[in-house]
């Protein structure tokens, strides 16, 4: 297929300041591990971040900017480091280089199962108390 600009007035020129999106996050499926607050995140660290990759922005700001409350912040700051897309240390953020080796699909990973899933607090004390008795 022949690609062409759509509208060669609003054509993105490379700013003075600019950061990009590796391509592999998509082709290597590092996007299909993550939530949406997750590629939120990593979107907005990707924008702000300096050539380095790093960023330093404070958990109440990043709620504020990306409407997420702190649980959802931590979740998504959590992938990230999972898939080893950012380091942290607050306040402190640094984008990392995608790793040479591609990460295996999500669908040649098992399946998290009941045991692996998170679990409200109410309903781990139920479950102690019922293993008990």
């Amino acid at each position: 297929m022949h690609k062409r600009p759509i509208s060669l007035a609003k054509l993105r020129k490379v700013p003075r300041q600019f950061s990009w999106v590796d391509q592999r996050l998509v082709r290597e499926h590092y996007i299909d591990r993550l939530s949406h607050g997750a590629c939120a995140l990593y979107l907005f660290l990707l924008t702000v971040a300096d050539a380095q990759g790093l960023s330093f922005y404070s958990d109440l700001a990043l709620c504020r900017r990306l409407s997420m409350d702190h649980l959802a912040l931590h979740r998504a700051r959590q992938a990230l480091i999972a898939c080893a897309l950012v380091a942290y240390d607050s306040p402190l953020y640094q984008v990392l280089a995608l790793d040479k080796e591609p990460l295996v699909p999500v669908a040649q990973h098992p399946r998290m199962t009941a045991a692996d899933k998170p679990m409200a607090i109410k309903d781990i004390f139920k479950h102690i108390a019922e293993t008990l008795s």
